[in-house]
């Protein structure tokens, strides 16, 4: 494990929807303080690539952010694909969920998690 120190400037925005959600769920599953939200990208989904979002444990080769007293973690390595994004949290009649607003994405598809860049 490194002992990096947390980065001043996180690459990704939680808008104040995403962090009032993600403290609720902080609270309601007892995350404890050895983990952060994991913000990063995957091969797959209808577009090429899909997002990841989840509690974890830092991992080598990650970069750590904080957020408003929230824990981000990023692999580096998935900076360029989400270096500027919005994660929202859309709590309404249509759409109840996290969402992403990337500028780096080429494409996206309906589902809102997929993009190809």
């Amino acid at each position: 494990m490194t002992t990096e120190n947390v980065t001043a400037t996180a690459p990704v925005t939680l808008t104040e929807g995403a962090l009032q959600e993600l403290r609720k769920l902080i609270d309601q599953q007892e995350i404890g303080a050895n983990f952060g939200l994991r913000v990063g990208v995957e091969g797959g989904g209808c577009s090429g690539m899909s997002y990841i979002l989840g509690f974890d444990q830092k991992k080598e080769g990650d970069s750590e952010y904080e957020i408003d007293g929230i824990k981000v973690l990023m692999n580096k390595a998935h900076g360029l694909y989400l270096a500027g994004m919005e994660i929202d949290f859309k709590n309404g009649l249509e759409a109840r969920g996290f969402t992403f607003n990337n500028p780096n994405a080429e494409s996206t598809c309906g589902c809102g998690s997929s993009f190809s860049a």
